[in-house]
């Protein structure tokens, strides 16, 4: 329903009623696969992902993936991990102790202020807004409280609630249905060239947001008429 506050865009001037964002290194400027580089300078970063994140493009049984889909905690990735780190011979740097802020890789959730601006045109314009996340159980009161995720949007789908993680398509799915919303009427927004294309054969409009998310926002601007 919409608020009298707000000014819907006239459907005929756009494409989209529903917008989905992923969290890091879209609603948060970091957070990023690629992050995960930085703690490994003196190794090959493909390396470094795979051994890290296993195939980020895949939805498997690697400890980075179980982690997401909520299937072992963080104390049991860390183990697991270790003796991946071992085998292949990577070198991480040491990190400065926990701020608090801080997660187990070292970074500090910031928002992307181009984006936060638009998902509130967005809102004050009557589109429904959605989060769909790979998340961990762990790093929920470190992410949470950058914005007030439970009044902007209308629902937020973390793949260790729900036992999935993306690109499975059936988490796109969910997203949709909790949304009350149609693929062919819903943009997707991630930082991963994998999860889009997984969002686009869903039938989604799938939006790749780089690091300078400029392009993102013409694309999706474009695409809500705004």
């Amino acid at each position: 329903m919409t608020l009298p506050s707000e000014k819907p865009v006239p459907a005929t001037d756009r494409m989209i009623d529903a917008v989905i964002f992923d969290f890091g290194g879209v609603l948060a400027s970091n957070g990023r696969p690629s992050d995960v580089i930085k703690r490994f300078p003196n190794d090959p970063p493909d390396k470094v992902l795979k051994v890290m994140m296993g195939d980020y493009g895949q939805d498997t049984d690697h400890p980075w993936h179980r982690l997401e889909r909520g299937e072992i905690t963080m104390s049991q990735y860390r183990t697991d991990l270790g003796v991946l780190v071992l085998e292949a011979g990577l070198q991480p740097i040491q990190l400065p102790p926990d701020t608090g802020k801080s997660t187990f890789i070292g970074i500090t959730f910031e928002p992307c202020e181009p984006i936060i601006t638009l998902v509130h045109e967005l809102k004050t314009a009557g589109f429904r807004l959605g989060v769909l996340t790979n998340n961990v159980r762990e790093l929920r009161s470190v992410w949470w409280p950058m914005m007030d995720f439970n009044n902007i949007f209308d629902d937020v789908v973390d793949s260790h609630e729900v036992g999935m993680r993306k690109p499975n398509g059936a988490i796109y799915r969910l997203a949709l249905e909790r949304l009350g919303a149609v693929a062919e009427r819903t943009a997707f927004l991630d930082d991963a060239q994998s999860n889009v294309d997984a969002a686009s054969a869903v039938g989604l409009h799938g939006v790749w947001v780089e690091e300078d998310p400029t392009s993102a926002v013409r694309t999706l601007r474009s695409l809500a008429g705004l």
